[in-house]
């Protein structure tokens, strides 16, 4: 079965085309991007042929679908020779709310559902939706399916989602702790425990999902019991250009001092902080890497400051389950930054901790553990691969409708 997944941005679409059988084989995997901006790019990449570059206007997610569509096709660069020869699509959905608790068939009520949730991701759920209608558009009849970053999270008891805010808030908003990147938390934590042969209903993992969004997650014999991305993706961990945790009083603080409306308060904690607000260098790790070892203290404070924050994560998860059993390091910087991997751990000991310094060493997009043999607590980076479990979870449902 060819599925197509989808990973639509507000300007942006990432895809992937699988061939999923007993096996799964990537065959085609692409970038538009700067769709509604002139000179929209495709970034193209068939199997077993040379990638393959486009610019020309983009006005929207339904003629970038189109354009994606005609590569897919196309004689020279294309893997297929009929677009029906997609039988499935599955989308990447940033927010289900509580309507959403695993991944679901979109049906008429899905999509009414999915539109509810876009005051929850104003950045994220609208572009996932107008991907969903322009699939419908442009291959009408062919099964969707909608895949939520929130819906591993479902299983938090309310002492963990509730925010300390008057109730009211909670019955007329749905006001709580969400999390996101479920769909990474969840695929490396059964991968990992595949690796080591355990599982997942039997130990406590603690997953960190590292990149430019960044979230850690708690998971208790196989369910997610907390996780540090809140009510929006803004809260938890630093990330490139977002705050992270942040006292409610600094941010009405400055928006008297600075006279900033919602907006401007929101582009501020989103779009102006993190490690790109601290450092005043780069959101990119890599950047900060160079800078501070050229001896920029500010770049030097915001690796400190991003590596503390998810040391003090995994020891508030790991009090909160009675003990972890795995810690795992994913995502663009988990997968990559060996340095960032080293200081999160560092001072972990007391909980039974023994990282091994060689093994972590330059390691970069490896599946790995990096803790010593003698360690009580496994440590690992895994490489994620969230398109893999939307191909995979969209083949599931689609087999059920036959």
């Amino acid at each position: 079965m060819k599925i197509l997944v989808l990973n639509c941005g507000s300007s942006s679409i990432k895809y992937q085309l699988l061939e999923m059988g007993n096996e799964e084989d990537l065959l085609a995997k692409g970038l538009l991007d700067r769709i509604g901006i002139k000179d929209s790019e495709l970034s193209h990449q068939p199997k077993g042929k040379d990638k393959f570059k486009l610019v020309q206007d983009v006005p929207d997610h339904t003629c970038g679908i189109d354009l994606i569509l005609q590569a897919l096709t196309d004689p020279n660069h294309g893997v297929l020779t009929d677009i029906h020869e997609i039988k499935a699509c599955g989308h990447r959905v940033a927010h289900g709310g509580e309507y959403f608790s695993k991944s679901t068939l979109i049906t008429e009520q899905g999509k009414i559902d999915i539109e509810k949730c876009c005051e929850l991701a104003p950045l994220h759920n609208p572009a996932n939706l107008k991907g969903i209608l322009a699939m419908e558009k442009l291959l009408p009849g062919v099964p969707q399916v909608g895949v939520f970053d929130t819906s591993f999270h479902q299983t938090m008891p309310a002492h963990s989602f509730m925010y300390a805010i008057p109730y009211a808030y909670y019955d007329k908003y749905k006001v709580r702790r969400y999390g996101f990147h479920g769909t990474s938390h969840k695929y490396v934590a059964e991968k990992a425990c595949d690796m080591l042969n355990k599982k997942m209903s039997d130990i406590n993992i603690i997953t960190c999902h590292l990149g430019n969004g960044a979230s850690v997650t708690a998971i208790q014999k196989g369910k997610s019991v907390d996780s540090s991305m809140g009510f929006t993706p803004v809260e938890g961990l630093i990330m490139g250009t977002r705050a992270g945790d942040l006292d409610l009083g600094v941010l009405l603080f400055l928006m008297d001092k600075e006279g900033l409306d919602c907006q401007k308060a929101n582009n501020l904690i989103n779009k102006q902080s993190g490690m790109l607000g601290v450092s005043g260098v780069s959101m990119d790790m890599r950047d900060l890497h160079a800078a501070a070892d050229s001896g920029n203290e500010k770049a030097r404070l915001a690796l400190d400051m991003y590596a503390y924050r998810v040391k003090k994560y995994i020891g508030a998860y790991a009090a909160a389950m009675g003990g972890v059993d795995l810690i795992l390091f994913t995502g663009g910087i988990g997968e990559n930054d060996f340095m960032v991997r080293e200081w999160s751990c560092e001072g972990l000991e007391y909980m039974g901790v023994e990282f091994d310094k060689e093994a972590n060493n330059g390691v970069k997009g490896k599946d790995l553990v990096i803790s010593k043999p003698t360690s009580k607590v496994t440590v690992m980076t895994v490489s994620t691969n969230e398109e893999l479990v939307i191909a995979t979870d969209t083949k599931n449902i689609v087999a059920e409708l036959k």
